[in-house]
């Protein structure tokens, strides 16, 4: 999985922040749509040699990412809400394709408010697949405590991570 780590590492430096293209009319924000984020990721996965499905499966929507030197894959899921109307259904499916791409990736939207902009970023929750990525990667455990949300127990265990 290393290798697959190291690609998905250039791949997030490369991309950066997603710019934010869209409207929501009901709570008056911006954000980054599907579209925008297929365009801003897949060419530099697939330059990668990496792959992204979206499938749906046992009612769950998916996004896969698969290198495709190895067969290497990461997965992020989510379970679809149990819906009847066709409409309702399709933008729960795009919504989910979106979420899930954004959190494999950990993606962050470009922000395009200045009061936002100047405010200090909130720290990210550290998940342990994550920390197994970064750890492989050798990132030091002050880079991780600048980006991540880290108590002394995942400190702890980040530690003996970076020592294998």
């Amino acid at each position: 999985m290393k290798n697959l780590y190291l690609k998905l590492a250039q791949v997030k430096q490369e991309v950066g922040k997603v710019s934010k293209n869209s409207k929501n009319p009901h709570f008056k924000n911006t954000y980054a749509d599907l579209n925008a984020l297929i365009d801003a990721v897949e060419p530099i996965l697939l330059e990668k040699g990496l792959l992204m499905l979206q499938p749906i499966q046992n009612g769950n929507v998916s996004t896969i990412i698969i290198d495709c030197e190895n067969n290497e894959s990461v997965e992020s899921s989510i379970a679809l809400p149990l819906l009847t109307d066709p409409q309702k259904l399709g933008s729960a499916i795009t919504y989910f394709r979106r979420y899930t791409l954004q959190s494999l990736l950990s993606l962050m939207a470009e922000d395009d408010d200045g009061n936002k902009a100047s405010k200090p970023s909130p720290k990210q929750t550290l998940t342990a697949d994550i920390a197994k990525a970064n750890a492989d990667l050798g990132v030091t455990l002050e880079s991780m405590a600048q980006t991540f949300e880290m108590t002394i127990e995942q400190q702890t265990k980040y530690k003996s991570l970076l020592n294998k």
